[in-house]
């Protein structure tokens, strides 16, 4: 029944709207682009009947434009598929608007558990100890990356607000006018954002969206919660990467990061004293003047000038001292809007959101056997030391070291960056920075080489306030996983350091790289059993482990319904505090606007709070999880088959956008690590592997095996024991759903005419093979007619948004196709590929 009202509210608040609105297009004031609103429709028609038939992109955009236009030059077409890019881009960004403005109404008929029905529910089940008890300590980290799929502008951001609030009033004029200003404004970089410009974009939506989102938040639970002095300020915590992630971006230095520290600061302060000068209007009382223009005073300097600091403490006493006169003297008039602005600057103090420092191990490795062949311990690598030899120097042995002492740029500036977290943490207060993350952590020196390197940049062992958090995304890694925490929670100086930490341990885990590795399946399946086995070993050493999941938009890197994913954990999982990424335009598209963020962030609260009440505490039987690896082992070894076979790699490369990503002005950071000449699976950026197989409209990583395995068992007579699973455990329900969204948005009829490519035909069915078996097996198991059955906003939505960008589609494709034959405006054609990118992204919203 809700999902009938919710369907027919969003056929009507956004269907309806966007046709309407859409049609506001025709007129719209882009250079040279008469008549384009008109040709889109057409061209959509004759592509959506075009692909159905196995017409090739070419042959569809040949009779195009000999039907439909006056085209005959080459070049002529080229510039016309360049305007309908920039057409379908427009029109993705009023179907955001339309869809987004919409939002608050369609959750009006969700089964989704929010903050007030999770209240109501505890009402009902008298558990107000035991859940007052979990809020005080219970925490959710959402953690905002820099990865190169959020680009649009501030200006661009600005429009598409403006759009939203004329959307929600239904005012044609001013969206008439709105949409005119959207046609002439850029919706791309000029040139590719240095680390500091997409901190910047970022910081912009903390302060515009997530400060209000978080302070409002709060107030609820604070409101709801039962007690008197609820002060879990902890509740929603901010992350943030970019500036401090280096993992494969040569631009992110010491310098940056600094820098980006320092911006995250000057923003707060420009937060704290917009709402006190709100404030101020309203306590306009004599005693309060002194205290509050001494605190405003304070604040306007400390949002201009970078060296001008104002602790959190100096700006809580200022408030607390206005806080005590106003109950004292003045019957506590905007007493409520004054606690208000209190409780934000405890949950912000100084920081805005925590800056995260992130390397790949390899850099640290460098670094270590740079530093201890200088000192003369070794003298050409590090094998020729023992482990326990190893393990001295990092833990027991002095060094001094200072950056001008190395030629190496990379060792020279991790030693400088190390050195001066003390700096930031001394500015932006220790919250303002306190993580170490370390990639592709596979041994205990992944841990040890950053504790070394902190002891030997200046850190006495007992100052080290930072927690030294290892990154197992590969296989490899999760194998290795419980014998790496193990070894390091038996060694005394870690321990020690520990318990500096207050016992605790933040370990993350790694979907995209996991999932490029060992595909679909058994990378979920593994990071679930790591999360187990993981939280055993902390469990009996007396460790809380804190789970940190890197989580990207779409399925096959983590992505999916939020709540479904942490409300499937197995009460095997410790459930301490719930951490995320989100990732490129799911910054936007799914935390983008305050209902959006705030409704997210619940999500994430309730899953995590109701894992452990209300009888949900869900386990795995023996046999259950016999089958899970069977299947897990069946699907693996179908991706991996495809990984080694000779066309994986150059199918990539020459038939995808993937070499493409790194021409867009999109992200700062290159499409792989490292600088070797031969692009290798293991150096590839998993949202480049991602994101190239969404272009692509074929998105294997997200199902790919699935269909494999669950065949051999239905050839086996066991397709019952699989649906059995499918209704029974929710982990597997969540994992099967995310994959049908995968499949869902697949479109093999845009590639269809690769099966002729008689380099790549018979690679191309093989993966068109198992799209069509996965969705076929997926549909027997849960007993669905179509994908995405049970969700039919979502199913519809993704149908609107695949029919916008499809001529856009259909143009990158024919693109590829004509760079393959070296065609004369092969340079142009290379452009319509990298500036096709931007539209479906955008349209698919968790594609990368």
């Amino acid at each position: 029944m809700q999902q009938s009202k919710r369907i027919t509210e969003f056929k009507k608040s956004v269907t309806n709207k966007f046709n309407i609105y859409n049609s506001l297009f025709l007129s719209l004031p882009y250079t040279n682009m008469e008549n384009v609103g008109m040709l889109v429709p057409l061209l959509f028609e004759q592509c959506e009947k075009g692909l159905q038939a196995g017409k090739k992109p070419q042959d569809i955009l040949e009779g195009f434009f000999s039907n439909y236009t006056d085209f005959k030059k080459e070049k002529e077409r080229l510039d016309f598929m360049f305007r309908i890019i920039q057409y379908v881009e427009r029109q993705v960004v009023l179907y955001d608007s339309v869809e987004d403005a919409a939002f608050p109404k369609l959750q009006e008929y969700t089964n989704s558990l929010t903050i007030k029905d999770y209240f109501r529910l505890v009402d009902q089940n008298k558990d107000w100890d035991k859940i007052s008890a979990k809020l005080s300590t219970f925490s959710a980290r959402i953690v905002l990356t820099a990865h190169p799929t959020q680009f649009y502008t501030p200006s661009v951001l600005d429009i598409i607000a403006e759009l939203r609030a004329l959307i929600d009033e239904n005012r044609i004029d001013d969206i008439d006018l709105t949409l005119q200003q959207l046609g002439l404004t850029s919706l791309i970089n000029a040139k590719k954002p240095t680390p500091l410009d997409e901190a910047k974009n970022i910081i912009y939506i903390l302060r515009n969206t997530y400060y209000q989102a978080v302070g409002e938040l709060f107030q609820y639970v604070k409101r709801n919660a039962h007690t008197t002095d609820f002060n879990n300020y902890d509740i929603i915590k901010l992350g943030f990467w970019p500036g401090g992630d280096r993992d494969g971006n040569p631009f992110v230095t010491a310098s940056i990061t600094n820098e980006v520290a320092d911006e995250l600061r000057l923003t707060l302060m420009k937060c704290y004293y917009n709402d006190l000068k709100v404030l101020r209007k309203k306590l306009t009382f004599k005693a309060l003047q002194d205290p509050l223009n001494a605190l405003n005073v304070k604040l306007y300097k400390a949002m201009f000038q970078e060296n001008f600091l104002v602790s959190y403490s100096e700006i809580i006493e200022k408030l607390e001292e206005v806080k005590k006169l106003l109950v004292a003297h003045y019957h506590s008039l905007y007493l409520d809007d004054l606690n208000q602005l209190i409780d934000k600057v405890h949950i912000f103090k100084t920081h805005f959101a925590t800056l995260d420092i992130r390397q790949d191990h390899s850099k640290h490795y460098l670094a270590i056997e740079t530093i201890l062949k200088q000192k003369g311990a070794i003298k050409k690598s590090l094998g020729e030391l023992s482990e326990k030899e190893l393990s001295d120097w990092l833990l027991m042995k002095e060094i001094k070291l200072s950056p001008s002492d190395f030629d190496i740029d990379i060792v020279k500036d991790t030693i400088t960056n190390i050195q001066q977290l003390k700096t930031i943490q001394a500015k932006n207060g220790e919250d303002g920075c306190n993580r170490y993350i370390i990639s592709n952590s596979e041994d205990i020196f992944s841990v040890l080489f950053v504790f070394g390197l902190f002891r030997w940049c200046g850190w006495k062992e007992e100052d080290i306030t930072f927690d030294i958090v290892p990154l197992f995304e590969t296989m490899k890694g999760m194998d290795a996983s419980k014998e790496v925490m193990q070894t390091l929670f038996d060694t005394p100086q870690y321990r020690s350091h520990l318990e500096r930490r207050k016992d605790s341990h933040t370990i993350m885990l790694g979907f995209s790289d996991g999932t490029k590795d060992g595909g679909y399946l058994k990378a979920n399946w593994s990071i679930l059993k790591t999360k187990e086995t993981l939280s055993k070993v902390c469990r009996k050493n007396g460790i809380k482990a804190k789970f940190f999941d890197g989580r990207g938009g779409p399925p096959a890197r983590g992505g999916g319904k939020t709540h479904r994913f942490y409300a499937a954990q197995t009460k095997d999982v410790a459930n301490h505090e719930i951490q995320l990424t989100i990732q490129g335009q799911t910054i936007t598209s799914t935390y983008g606007t305050k209902a959006q963020f705030v409704h997210n962030a619940e999500q994430l609260l309730t899953a995590g709070l109701s894992n452990n009440l209300f009888g949900k505490e869900y386990t795995i039987s023996a046999s259950e999880r016999e089958l899970i690896e069977e299947l897990s082992e069946i699907s693996f070894a179908k991706y991996d088959s495809l990984k080694q076979h000779e066309k994986f790699m150059p199918y990539l490369e020459q038939r995808s956008t993937l070499k493409y990503y790194s021409n867009a002005n999109i992200g700062s950071r290159p499409g792989k690590r490292g600088n070797k000449k031969q692009l290798t699976l293991s150096d590839l950026r998993a949202i480049s592997f991602v994101g190239s197989w969404s272009q692509l409209k074929q998105n294997v990583p997200g199902y790919f095996g699935l269909g494999t395995a669950i065949q051999k068992l239905k050839d086996n007579g066991r397709l019952n024991e699989v649906k059995k699973l499918y209704k029974e455990v929710p982990f597997f329900r969540a994992l099967m759903h995310n994959s049908m969204m995968s499949l869902a948005k697949t479109n093999f009829d845009l590639t269809s005419y690769m099966k002729e490519d008689e380099e790549y035909g018979d690679f191309w069915n093989i993966l068109d093979q198992e799209c069509q078996l996965s969705e076929k097996m997926l549909l027997q198991i849960s007993g669905h007619k179509i994908l995405m059955e049970d969700e039919a906003v979502s199913r519809e939505s993704v149908k609107i948004r695949e029919k916008i960008v499809l001529p856009l589609l259909v143009i990158q494709q024919n693109a590829l196709y004509e760079i393959t034959k070296n065609s004369t405006y092969k340079e142009l054609y290379e452009k319509i590929v990298t500036r096709s990118l931007y539209g479906n992204i955008n349209a698919s919203r968790n594609s990368a």
